[in-house]
């Protein structure tokens, strides 16, 4: 008797949160709102604990109701893009190993920044750039709403629930998990409620997310 073929495997993606999770920012992004802080003259740890939990637009309305919003932005937007160019960053220990071991065209990076300040973090880095960047400009809901990874899925022409989203924020857990895919949390002593699977490390996960991609 002749076996029937086997069942032909769909390719697996990986897509990738930035900010916290291949990159580490966080002392950027203080200084940026410090920065912005001080030229409306508030309290910069007030204003950062703001901005942790909240978006842009929504961290003005709560801290500088009185202000111009677009004011608000284009001062934060022209501080980014200077951190951008003169600040610091570092990828988090095993981003490269793992950027570089995904077959191409297999990943993406999701974010709420701007895909040319990835381009310039990531050049600083030395870290692979993929083809595809769904950055806030991609998309009319940013995270936690399942668009973003749901764009990203969609451009890759991948089904959700063939999809990894690997995250380390509580927002962004909640957009790939209401996008219908896979959530692994990385960077934190604690998990991310709603994570499938936690690492307190990038380099933790680094050989399962190559697991994943290649179906082992």
């Amino acid at each position: 008797m002749i076996s029937e073929p086997a069942r032909t495997r769909r390719a697996r993606h990986v897509l990738f949160d930035v900010d916290g999770t291949l990159i580490d920012a966080v002392d950027n992004q203080r200084r940026v709102w410090a920065t912005w802080a001080q030229r409306y003259g508030l309290d910069a740890d007030e204003v950062y604990q703001v901005a942790l939990r909240t978006r842009p637009t929504e961290t003005f309305a709560q801290v500088a109701p009185d202000h111009d919003p677009d004011a608000c932005l284009a001062a934060l937007h022209e501080l980014e893009d200077d951190d951008v160019r003169r600040g610091v960053y570092a990828a988090f220990d095993g981003a490269s190993e793992l950027l570089g071991g995904l077959p191409p065209g297999s990943w993406a990076l999701v974010t709420s920044n701007y895909e040319h300040r990835v381009r310039g973090r990531f050049r600083r880095t030395g870290l692979p750039v993929p083809e595809l960047i769904v950055d806030a400009a991609a998309v009319e809901e940013g995270k936690p709403s399942p668009l973003p990874y749901l764009r990203a899925a969609a451009r890759l022409g991948a089904e959700p629930e063939d999809c990894l989203v690997v995250e380390d924020a509580p927002s962004g857990v909640r957009a790939g998990l209401r996008a219908g895919m896979t959530v692994w949390g990385v960077n934190s002593a604690v998990a991310v409620e709603g994570v499938h699977r936690h690492f307190a490390s990038l380099r933790e996960a680094v050989p399962h997310i190559l697991a994943f991609a290649s179906h082992r």
